[in-house]
Order: C-alpha cells, then structure tokens, then sequence
C-alpha cells in the first residue's frame, strides 16, 4: 500500500494528525484523543499505519501480562511527493480531497463536543475567501505561506500549546472570460 493510499482515509489521516509534533502515543492515548471511532478500528489502523511504517515501536513495556507500546509518526514517511500527486486521476483527486473534508468535519465536532470548547476564545477560524491570482502570484503565495507553516511544523507539544488544525486548500473555482481579460 503506498503512502496515499494509506493516508486517504480519515481514521488513518485522525491518527497522523495526532501523532504529530513528535509526540509519542500509545493506541489506547489515541483512542482516547479519536472517541467517535471505536477502539477496534482505531487498534486495526494503527496496526496498519506500523506495518507499512508511517508509525513505528518508541518504546514498549508490560502492562498487566500484556504488551503497552508507544508509536511515533516517521516524518519522512508522510510525504506524498509531487510526482505522485501528478499521477492521481480526477477521481483520486475527487476521493482524497473527500477525505480530506471528512476529517476536517470529524476534528471539527470533535473540538465542538469538548466541554472546554470556546471558539471565539481559541481563534477558531473558518473563513473562505475567492482571490483573483495570475500563475506566478499564485506560486508565490504558496511559497510565504510555506515559510511560515513549515517552521511551525516543528513545534512540539508543551503545556502552553494547543494543537490547531490547518487545511489550506487551494483551486480555481472559474476561468477568467475573455471579455474580462480585456
């Protein structure tokens, strides 16, 4: 199963989400942090996501007679390169990008239902906003936005951080008229 396959899928992509910011989680932790998944699910997809190594082993000890053992996300192995991405037909597109929302949505009332949900107070932001961008603004607005995303991936989880979700999501929604042109 290749990294895409493996990452299209919204439990899977949950438990990438979480495992981010290098921490290290054991399946039970990450069933706690998935609640509207069963705890089945979340173990078999764990159990994947090692297998193809996207997760592997941090640490192990025995809890009770059995086996308690702590994943951590391979950064390396989460990558879907642009060649990759070339090679999707309209339909994976069409199926990832549908994933993609799901876990939006999932994370989403996932936050809503936590009785310390405050959505004005944490700076929840949803906005969309329709920008007219010629091929060369449109590449370097990708590029700032990397330079400020990038370095944030690094952060790691500390007692004054909470872990915020973004979804930058770009595409032309409509084609300039030619008598617009003019």
């Amino acid at each position: 199963m290749d990294t895409l396959e493996l990452l299209a899928h919204p439990v899977r992509l949950r438990i990438v989400h979480a495992m981010r910011g290098g921490r290290e989680l054991t399946t039970a932790q990450l069933c706690a942090r998935i609640p509207d998944s069963s705890k089945a699910m979340i173990y078999r997809h764990v159990d994947l996501l090692a297998a193809n190594g996207i997760l592997e082993v941090a640490d192990e000890r025995r809890v009770r007679g059995a086996v308690e053992r702590r994943y951590r996300l391979r950064l390396d192995r989460v990558i879907v390169d642009a060649d990759a991405a070339a090679a999707l037909s309209a339909d994976d597109h069409r199926r990832v990008f549908a994933t993609s929302m799901a876990v939006l949505v999932a994370e989403f009332n996932a936050y809503l239902d936590r009785d310390s949900a405050e959505p004005a107070a944490d700076l929840v932001g949803y906005r969309q906003h329709a920008v007219w961008l010629n091929r060369d603004e449109l590449e370097n607005m990708i590029i700032e936005l990397r330079r400020v995303i990038l370095p944030l991936l690094a952060n790691e989880p500390t007692p004054d951080r909470a872990q915020y979700l973004l979804s930058p999501v770009f595409f032309p929604i409509e084609q300039a008229s030619a008598a617009e042109t003019e």
